[in-house]
C-alpha cells in the first residue's frame, strides 16, 4: 500500500511539473519566434538593435526554466545578466547554451508537456464515461475514439475499465516524462563546473553572512526579552522580598501581602523566562519530536490552523528547530497580519529535503520589504542551505513554502 501511495504522490508531482514545463516551453516558443524574426532582420540589416533585447528575452525565459528546475531537484543558478557588450553578448557561452535549449524546448518540452495533460485527461473522460454515456447519440463511439459503438451499459463499463488502463499508465509514465521535459534544462541551463564553483562560492558565502546577521538578530531579541521582561521582575522581586523583610518588623499582617506578590512577580519571571528558551531550542521537540511540537502550535493557533506532517525519519535537530521557526512565525504573522480565517500547514520529506509548505486564505498581498518576520525566516533557512519561496498576490492567498536540506 505504501509503495502505491508512493508511486501516486510522485505521478502527481509530475504532472505539476510537466504542468509548469508546458508554461515555460510556450514562453519558450514565444522568444524562439522573436530569435527568429530578429535573425530575418539582422540579414538586411535592420536588425542589430534588437539583438540586445532579443538576448535578454532569451535568459529570462531560461532563468524561469531554471527557477523551475530549483524548485524540482537541487538548484541551477543563474549566469546573471546579459552582457552588455553585443559582442562578448553573442560569445558568451551561456547565451548560445541558452539559445540551444529554447529551440529544443520550444518543441520537445511543448509536446512532452501536451502528452503529460492529454494522458490523464484521457483517463478522467474513460473513468466517467459510465456516468454520462446516455448523452452519447446511440450507436456512436465515446469521444475521440471511432469505430466503437455504444449500444449500453456494458459497452460504457468496458470505456470505464480501459479509464482504469489509462490511469495505471499516468501512475507509471508520467514521472519518466516529467525528466525527459527537464532532461535538456538539466544538461544545457546548468553552468560549466568552474562557474558553478565560483557562484557556490559566493552564494555561501552571502548566505554565511546572512546566518551571522539572523544569528546578531537572535542574540538581540533574546538580551531584550531577558532585560525588559525577565529581568524586570527579578528586579520587583527583589524589591518585594526587602518590603517583606521590613514589614516584618512594622506590621506583620501586611508582610504576608507582599511575599504573595513577590510570588506571583517570581512566577511570571520563571514563565518568560522559559518562554525565552523555548525560542532558543523548544525542548518539545526533543519530547514529542516535529510532528507532535508542530500539534501544538497548530492547537494553540487562534486561527483554525489543518496540520500534515509526514517525515518518517527523523531530521537534524538543527533542521527540525528551524522548521518549527518557520511554522511559528509564519502563523504568527497569519494571525497578526493576514486576517485569515484558516491555515494549512503541509511538512514532508522527500529524498533528503524536509519541505514545509503554509498557506493561508487571508488578504495576501504579504511583502519582505514591510518586516513581518518574513525576513528572519527567509535569512534563517538560507542559513542551513535552504530556500523559501513566498507568494501573496492581493486578495490571497498567501503561500510561504520552504525547502531545508536534511541529510540522506
Amino acid at each position: 500500500m505504501g509503495y502505491v501511495r508512493d508511486r501516486v504522490r510522485a505521478a502527481v508531482d509530475a504532472l505539476e511539473h510537466l504542468v509548469g514545463g508546458l508554461g515555460t516551453a510556450l514562453l519558450a516558443v514565444g522568444a524562439l519566434l522573436w530569435a527568429l524574426g530578429v535573425a530575418a532582420a539582422c540579414l538586411v540589416g535592420v536588425g542589430l538593435l534588437l539583438v540586445p533585447g532579443a538576448l535578454r528575452t532569451v535568459r529570462a525565459v531560461a532563468d524561469r526554466e531554471r527557477a523551475r528546475l530549483s524548485r524540482w531537484d537541487g538548484p541551477v543558478v543563474s549566469p546573471g545578466p546579459v552582457p552588455a557588450p553585443l559582442r562578448a553578448a553573442v560569445r558568451d557561452p551561456a547565451i548560445r547554451r541558452e539559445s540551444g535549449w529554447v529551440a529544443v524546448h520550444a518543441l520537445l518540452g511543448f509536446g512532452v508537456g501536451l502528452l503529460g495533460l492529454a494522458l490523464p485527461l484521457y483517463a478522467v473522460q474513460d473513468l466517467t464515461f459510465p456516468l454520462w454515456y446516455r448523452l452519447v447519440p446511440p450507436g456512436v463511439g465515446p469521444p475521440g475514439i471511432g469505430g466503437w459503438r455504444i449500444d449500453g451499459l456494458g459497452d460504457a463499463l468496458a470505456v470505464g475499465v480501459r479509464g482504469v488502463g489509462w490511469l495505471v499508465v499516468v501512475v507509471w509514465i508520467s514521472p519518466l516524462l516529467a525528466r525527459v521535459q527537464a532532461g535538456p534544462g538539466r544538461w544545457l541551463l546548468t553552468p560549466p563546473p568552474g562557474a558553478d564553483l565560483s557562484l557556490r562560492i559566493a552564494q555561501l558565502t552571502a548566505t554565511r553572512a546572512a546566518a551571522l546577521d539572523a544569528h546578531a538578530v537572535e542574540l538581540r531579541r533574546i538580551e531584550r526579552s531577558l532585560h525588559d521582561g525577565t529581568q524586570n521582575r527579578l528586579v520587583a522581586v527583589t524589591v518585594l522580598l526587602g518590603a517583606a523583610r521590613r514589614a516584618l518588623r512594622r506590621d506583620p499582617s501586611r508582610a504576608d501581602e507582599i511575599l504573595g506578590q513577590a510570588q506571583d512577580a517570581a512566577e511570571q519571571a520563571l514563565g518568560e523566562l522559559r518562554t525565552v528558551v523555548r525560542g532558543i531550542l523548544p525542548p518539545v521537540l526533543d519530547d514529542r519530536g516535529l510532528a507532535g511540537a508542530l500539534a501544538g502550535l497548530a492547537g494553540g493557533c487562534v486561527v483554525p490552523c489543518r496540520l500534515e506532517v509526514d517525515v518518517a525519519v527523523r531530521c537534524a535537530a538543527s533542521v527540525e528547530a528551524t522548521a518549527y521557526f518557520v511554522v511559528a512565525e509564519t502563523l504568527t504573522n497569519a494571525v497578526r497580519h493576514s486576517g485569515a480565517g484558516g491555515v494549512d500547514v503541509v511538512v514532508r520529506r522527500e529524498r533528503n529535503r524536509l519541505l514545509v509548505t503554509v498557506t493561508d486564505d487571508g488578504h495576501g498581498d504579504a511583502d519582505e520589504a514591510r518586516g513581518s518576520g518574513l525576513t528572519g525566516i527567509r535569512r534563517r533557512v538560507e542559513a542551513y542551505d535552504g530556500r523559501m519561496t513566498l507568494t501573496s498576490p492581493p486578495g490571497g492567498p498567501t503561500r510561504v513554502h520552504v525547502e531545508l536540506p536534511c541529510g540522506s
